[in-house]
């Protein structure tokens, strides 16, 4: 995964676009190709942070879903629908996380 900020996209795409015009004349300058590397590895190694992040958040998310299940599970008669109404956010909480990171793995 790789995370580009807009600076770094913006001047990727400047290198991109001059490396290309230099591909179609046959010298392309290696510090363009140096350059975009390094951009490049600093956005994996961002996006690598980030989706560390994002797998530590749904974890956590499972966590209290799991909690709010055994909380529901065990309430009193009366304790009941606010149980249910917490396990219910925390449902949506997992299913969020988890499309998060099912994008940020597909990029």
């Amino acid at each position: 995964m790789h995370s580009y900020t807009k600076a770094e996209s913006r001047e990727r795409g400047k290198l991109f676009r001059k490396g290309f015009r230099q591909s179609l004349a046959d010298c392309v300058d290696p510090d363009i190709r140096r350059r975009i590397e390094r951009i490049d590895q600093a956005a994996a190694e961002r996006g690598a942070l980030e989706l560390a992040a994002l797998h530590k958040v749904q974890g956590d998310a499972r966590t209290d879903l799991a909690a709010a299940k055994a909380v529901e599970r065990t309430a009193p008669r009366a304790d009941k629908p606010a149980a249910r109404e917490a396990r219910k956010a925390a449902e949506q909480r997992v299913r969020l996380a988890e499309r998060a990171v099912q994008r940020a793995e597909r990029s």
